[in-house]
């Protein structure tokens, strides 16, 4: 009775949503599950406040990210469940997509159940587990993808119609997600060469071909093109402000050491590396179906937009999971092994990073945020370093546009911005924040400079009240001198 249910699509989709729930749920809440995820909703909301991106509020993000994020405040509660709900029903329904594309390859349903709640399971191995773009666009990208799938049977059926609508909805849905970010345009790009090739099987006259491809292209840069089109009608600053920050400022930074990135790589490799295995099998032994081919290559040009950027943190995985879970798929129709050997390894290493990340760090930047709440006197506090959601949580204006920490805490950024890092940070403490937070070690290699002018600032002016453990490091909150009276007793 189960197994038929779990066999049809409602009963897969209501499993997979529950165990995204159950995977996800360890976090609802959390203000500091990822550095990023609590920046974009810290710019969405201050957007919703009159906030001018790029602007008042500056990152290298598209517009639509902080969009989708500002759309979370207007639900209940200070932003955070809503966006981790919100992610976890994405994740559900992506993984329901992935079990729709093994049903389209003939593959049994337990075979698609284990693809989906691969795909649910790995995520938070990879920085996932919480609000990273990824996590609302993979969404898009994998429909796009399952648009793609049935192209063979439809160029067998010579269903030129159908192809075009298929092309124009793919390749709309690739847009949406380039305006969530950047790196889905390669894979949107695969997805318009795939329609075409399949549109001449076929069969279609070459007038069609070039109409479809100039319409699939238009479909998936319309979002960007109406977004480009929004800043230069508000005027040279506002556009200026969005190109550098969009498509200049990624140019200026700095690398990392080969060291870092050859660490990077061998973390994500080792932590793909089970469903890298089955993909493997899949492809020596599984059966030979177009629609898996077609993911294949989709899983290559993924590999291909993972590799532009360079810095290779964990998250910038995330797009390669859902191909590769799809890829793998077939070696999950072979026998139980390669699923409970597959779900072992995932277990294991869930539990490893259950254990090393403690979401009770959050009540800590709570009660800090509370303390700097009760002393700021509607003056600017000021987080060097640390966790931006201090500034949402605690409703404390923002003493710079470059609000994310690493902007000017950080050598990899130094020269990439736009504005002299030093003498930002020179002007912020100009204006003695009531408060500074720092933390006792960096993520990464500090700016000497700055970071240099922010010590001699709180031995000078400030004193240490409060220190939060935040992975493996502490955070710390300095007070003005003058307002230690201030300080909730």
């Amino acid at each position: 009775m189960a197994r038929a249910f779990l066999d049809r699509p409602a009963g897969a989709a209501l499993a997979l949503l529950v165990f995204a729930l159950l995977v996800r749920m360890r976090d609802f809440g959390n203000p500091v599950a990822h550095v990023d995820e609590q920046y974009y909703l810290l710019v969405g909301d201050r957007i919703l406040h009159g906030a001018r991106l790029y602007i008042d509020l500056w990152d290298r993000k598209p517009p639509g990210l902080f969009l989708l994020f500002a759309g979370f405040r207007l639900l209940p509660g200070d932003g955070f469940l809503a966006y981790q709900l919100v992610g976890t029903a994405c994740v559900g329904l992506t993984g329901w997509l992935i079990w729709l594309a093994a049903r389209r390859m003939a593959l049994p349903p337990p075979a698609g159940l284990a693809a989906g709640a691969a795909y649910i399971l790995w995520l938070p191995l990879l920085s996932g587990g919480s609000g990273q773009s990824p996590v609302f666009y993979n969404l898009a990208m994998t429909a796009a993808a399952l648009l793609t799938f049935q192209l063979p049977r439809l160029a067998e059926r010579r269903a030129i119609g159908a192809i075009i609508a298929s092309g124009a909805l793919a390749c709309l849905l690739a847009g949406v997600a380039i305006q969530i970010k950047y790196t889905p345009l390669v894979e949107g790009a695969f997805f318009g060469l795939a329609h075409l090739w399949y549109l001449w099987r076929a069969r279609a006259n070459m007038p069609a071909i070039a109409v479809a491809a100039l319409l699939w292209m238009a479909l998936g840069l319309l979002p960007t093109g109406l977004v480009v089109l929004h800043f230069w009608w508000n005027g040279p600053q506002a556009f200026d402000a969005f190109w550098f920050a969009n498509f200049t400022s990624i140019t200026l930074r700095r690398g990392y050491p080969a060291a870092k990135i050859v660490g990077r790589l061998a973390g994500i490799g080792g932590q793909l590396l089970p469903l890298i295995a089955c993909a493997v099998l899949a492809w020596r032994k599984g059966p030979r179906d177009p629609a898996l081919t077609l993911a294949r290559i989709w899983l290559a040009f993924a590999l291909v937009a993972f590799a532009m950027i360079g810095a290779f943190f964990d998250h910038y995985a995330l797009p390669l999971v859902a191909p590769l879970a799809i890829a793998a798929a077939p070696a999950f129709a072979m026998g139980r092994k390669p699923v409970i050997a597959v779900f072992a390894i995932g277990a294991g290493l869930f539990v490893l990073h259950a254990v090393t990340n403690d979401p009770s760090e959050g009540d800590g930047i709570r009660r800090m945020a509370r303390t700097m709440a009760a002393i700021d006197g509607r003056e600017c506090p000021y987080v060097f370093a640390g966790d931006s959601s201090l500034y949402h949580l605690s409703g404390g204006c923002v003493p710079t546009a470059y609000a994310f920490p690493s902007s000017l805490a950080y050598e990899a950024e130094r020269g990439a911005i736009g504005v002299d890092e030093t003498a930002e940070v020179a002007a912020i403490l100009a204006r003695r924040p009531p408060a500074i937070v720092t933390l006792d070690e960096p993520f990464s290699p500090w700016n000497t400079a700055t970071q240099r002018l922010i010590a001699e600032a709180l031995a000078r002016d400030y004193r240490p009240v409060m220190a939060v453990p935040r992975e493996g490091r502490r955070e710390m909150l300095y007070v003005r001198r003058d307002r230690l009276g201030s300080l909730p007793r």
